[in-house]
């Protein structure tokens, strides 16, 4: 059982634990318990303790009929006190007793009326009354009819900043009717990141709260409430970013500016040592950017409104590219047709002019992350008009990276083999504000491994609820939505960065040691005058990551031994013994390696046999059945062919053929061709009977070279099977499967000979080579840990071990992670650091007219650069025990100094 919204299996398991308990507790109920209760519960309809009250206890004088449901007691109050006990609560709920029953009545109705503009109490010498003294104010108790005032003194503020001091978020800066405390808007900021409710649903939840019955219909306010979260998702974005403390204004906000970087990417200026562009080449791949190119298809954005009606608040100052130069690049290159893929016809390259967008204004959205911390980039998304196009990734890809001035990018894209072909040349039709100066830079392409098995949801699982609610906005509504959501995911991120960097050092040192072996192991396996010249081609294509005439030396080079190389060399030999007079063939057509190969062959018949039988199932048609015999006919006379030469090479069988009991006449006695025994030259080693050395020798070598080619034939399936998993080809995956099942079975049997005829021959340490092989454990892909095996934790089946097979995949040494892990802690640390002191010197940047508006400049900067110098200390005392130095000591003076400008988003959270 999988409880729904869980984030993996072990989550769904924790929550069927605590259901359970609960389940348990209620049984546990008592029933009179449960009865007085109840009666609570009931008595909550009356006037309760306060039934005899005939006075109102606050002023001694009134009559108590009201009491309100949002405060500490249920005491009654009479109509007075309750008007001036809520003159600071405008948005409390009141009820009114009846007679009978309580009814809800609103403060506004009893004469209370909210005067803005002067403390609570004091009146307004010109109060200036709501526009058709109509106000609403939406507050997390439900939608309140507000009578309200603002002031009109000479030297009041306007209603909108009146309404803000007061911490009401308006839904207009003009005649404002309908706001939204500050206290509702910060509950559905959460509320829609954590459970990504739409404003639709929590707008008519809190309706209802108001009133569950529509009996008092009230007017609509969902649209002027959605404004007002828009409006507010967008100033909470710019004020995080220091917006606010610019001179300038908030419109000279650069792209990308509102989004938040992550800590422990390098960047230069803010977490970077000093000189770490003329690192050695031994240790720059340290201080490289690893980027990751994908898209998502879920997030697509129906044909709704346009840019012209919704253009947007932002315009590029977040995550989503700039939209004006992005679709005119897009227009202006819509007609090129791609080019069809060369590598192994995926889909996304193929198809990508083909995808259907009919009704749809984006199809999805492209993306740029930071590919080892999982965070969103700069400028690094946009939407897709159809499929997977060059033109929009290559768009985003050089976006996100304009004004980085990292040397080294290692760019994981699912179809980087195709993609990189011509990027250069795409890249000159850009405008040149995006160009890359590629040829100074150290570039490499992968393809990640996540995408050759399958994809794996869990990197896009926070976003795609969304898609519901998103899809169906305008162009505008949909950037500005998604653009907080990817803000917090990217705050959370950072926020986690201590558990997440500590989890992975922890467990790199752990397998550091054992995958040292792993690698001995390998390179043991591997020939001197091999390894030797490969690593200085593998230093050679480092150093020329953009010279595409080096020869790439992770392509396969080796030449393994096979059965065909084998049959080739002893048909060689034999031919020299003709010559030479000295042949020892019984027959004049089947020497002594034909016999023993054919013998071999028919074992390989008899298994597929056995296998085609198999497939059949207990209810084969008559068909079938008929193909079976016929295969049947032709092998047996197969058999019978051989066994008469195998009577001239080895007559000691017809000695075992008839210690074996005749078969009667009966049809289901008799020997089936695929269960006969052919006694070969291995199967005699363990009979007290002699056997030609020479036969014994041809039939080690070919058993030799069968297993070779068995373990081949396995990895094969494997890297072939891990290519297709993610793809609904099912027959072609069965068909793989059992190709890589009769190969195994093909390996045991030339084990078997081997370890028969090795005791004869005297042949020792073959079984370090060639091992005996589990099913379960051992056929498993290079990438594959064994079960209860983590990524990290992972390590390789002997079958990849063998010699002359290689790795192109991994890097089974943890050295070099635990040493990326060190430097990222540390820039991590540096980076917050840095950031704290960037706060603290936007306390004198900007100044205000008045003495209240510094000081809150000044507390909010003063904040934001406390929590960071928090987080930096919870963060170091975490990584002590990782960290050489602190992240103080580390960082330059120069650094410190640095005056650039922030792109960061980072939201207010209390101090620690």
């Amino acid at each position: 059982m999988v409880i729904t919204g869980a984030k993996s299996k072990d989550g769904s398991q924790l929550v069927l634990r605590k259901y359970g308990s609960i389940v348990q507790k209620c049984f546990k109920f008592n029933a009179k318990f449960a009865e007085f209760k109840c009666k609570i519960l009931t008595n909550a309809g009356g006037r309760g303790d306060y039934i005899h009250d005939t006075v109102c206890r606050s002023c001694d004088s009134g009559t108590p009929h009201f009491r309100c449901r949002d405060c500490f007691s249920t005491e009654l109050c009479c109509h007075s006190c309750v008007v001036a006990l809520h003159a600071k609560n405008p948005a409390h709920r009141i009820q009114e007793w009846t007679g009978f029953y309580f009814a809800p009545i609103s403060l506004k109705k009893l004469g209370l009326c909210v005067q803005l503009g002067h403390p609570a109490g004091e009146h307004c010498l010109l109060p200036q009354r709501a526009f058709n003294n109509d106000f609403t104010l939406i507050d997390t108790n439900g939608i309140h009819e507000i009578g309200l005032d603002f002031c009109g003194c000479e030297a009041a503020e306007r209603h909108t900043k009146q309404l803000l001091r007061t911490a009401w978020f308006p839904a207009t800066s003009t005649d404002p009717r309908t706001a939204a405390t500050f206290r509702i808007l910060e509950q559905y900021h959460l509320l829609s990141f954590e459970s990504k409710a739409s404003g639709y649903e929590f707008y008519h939840s809190l309706a209802r709260l108001t009133d569950n019955t529509g009996l008092q219909p009230r007017k609509d306010r969902y649209e002027a409430f959605m404004r007002i979260v828009r409006e507010w998702r967008h100033l909470k974005m710019l004020k995080r970013a220091g917006r606010g403390y610019d001179p300038a204004g908030v419109e000279n906000t650069e792209s990308g500016e509102c989004a938040m970087l992550c800590p422990a990417c390098p960047q230069p200026g803010r977490n970077l040592p000093e000189n770490w562009d003329k690192a050695p080449k031994e240790t720059r791949w340290l201080y490289g950017l690893f980027l990751a190119i994908d898209t998502n298809f879920r997030l697509k954005r129906r044909m709704v409104s346009k840019d012209s009606a919704d253009p947007g608040l932002g315009r590029g100052w977040a995550y989503f590219v700039e939209e004006t130069a992005y679709k005119k690049f897009i227009r202006s290159h819509g007609g090129m047709l791609q080019q069809k893929s060369t590598c192994s016809s995926h889909n996304a390259v193929n198809m990508a002019d083909t995808t259907t967008s009919q009704g749809l204004a984006a199809t999805g959205v492209g993306t740029i992350d930071c590919v080892r911390h999982n965070m969103k980039l700069p400028n690094g998304v946009g939407d897709l008009q159809k499929g997977e196009r060059y033109t929009n990734m290559d768009f985003l890809f050089f976006s996100t990276l304009r004004r980085r001035g990292v040397n080294t990018l290692n760019i994981s894209y699912n179809i980087a083999c195709q993609w990189h072909k011509n990027l250069w040349e795409r890249m000159s039709a850009m405008p040149s504000e995006l160009h890359l100066d590629h040829a100074t830079k150290f570039i490499r392409f992968f393809v990640p491994k996540f995408h050759l098995p399958a994809h794996i949801l869990k990197c896009w699982s926070n976003i795609n609820p969304v898609a519901s609610s998103t899809k169906e906005m305008g162009p505008g509504s949909r950037r500005d939505t998604l653009n907080d959501h990817f803000g917090d995911w990217n705050w959370k991120k950072v926020v986690g960065l201590s558990t997440t960097l500590l989890r992975k050092m922890n467990e790199a040192k752990e397998e550091r040691e054992a995958h040292w072996i792993a690698f001995d192991e390998l390179n043991e396996a591997l020939k001197l005058e091999a390894t030797g010249p490969w690593k200085i081609e593998i230093e050679h294509w480092e150093d020329n990551p953009n010279d595409s005439s080096v020869t790439n030396p992770f392509e396969a080079k080796v030449i393994s031994i096979t059965q065909a190389t084998v049959r080739l060399k002893l048909a060689q030999l034999e031919a020299a013994e003709l010559q030479q007079g000295t042949d020892v063939s019984m027959h004049a057509d089947v020497s002594p390696s034909i016999f023993i190969a054919s013998g071999i062959d028919l074992e390989n018949e008899q298994r597929r046999l056995k296998v085609d039988i198999r497939k059949q199932g207990l209810h084969a048609t008559d068909t079938q059945m008929g193909a079976v015999q016929r295969l049947r006919n032709a092998l047996q006379r197969k058999i019978d062919t051989w066994k008469r030469i195998q009577t001239l090479y080895t007559p000691a069988v017809q000695l075992l053929e008839s210690r074996v009991e005749s078969p009667s006449n009966s049809t289901s006695d008799m020997i089936k061709p695929e269960d006969s025994q052919l006694w070969l030259p291995s199967a005699l080693c363990s009979k007290p009977i002699l056997c030609n050395a020479r036969l014994l020798a041809t039939k080690w070598e070919l058993r030799y070279a069968q297993a070779g080619d068995a373990l081949e034939e396995i990895r094969q399936c494997l890297r072939l099977r891990d290519y297709i998993a993610n793809t609904r080809a099912q027959n072609a995956l069965s068909c793989i499967e059992a190709r890589a099942t009769a190969a195994a079975e093909k390996y045991r049997a030339a084990h078997t000979a081997l370890s028969s005829l090795a005791h004869v021959l005297q042949k020792v340490g073959w079984d370090h080579k060639y091992k005996v092989l589990e099913r379960k454990s051992d056929i498993r892909g290079m990438s594959v840990p064994r079960r209860g095996e983590s990524k990290g934790q992972r390590q390789l089946s002997w079958i990849w071990l063998v010699e002359g097979v290689g790795d192109d995949e991994d890097e089974v040494v943890q050295d070099k992670e635990v040493e990326l892990l060190q430097e990222e802690m540390r820039r991590v640390t540096c980076y917050l650091r840095w950031h704290a002191t960037w706060w603290n010197k936007k306390i004198v940047e900007c100044t205000l007219g008045t003495a209240a508006d510094n000081e809150d400049l000044s507390a909010y900067a003063c904040r934001q650069a406390q929590l960071r110098d928090n987080l930096t200390n919870c963060f170091e005392k975490k990584w002590a025990a990782h960290l050489p130095l602190t992240a103080a000591d580390s960082v330059s003076e120069a650094m410190m100094a640095n005056e650039a400008e922030l792109d960061l988003y980072l939201p207010e959270l209390p101090l620690p």
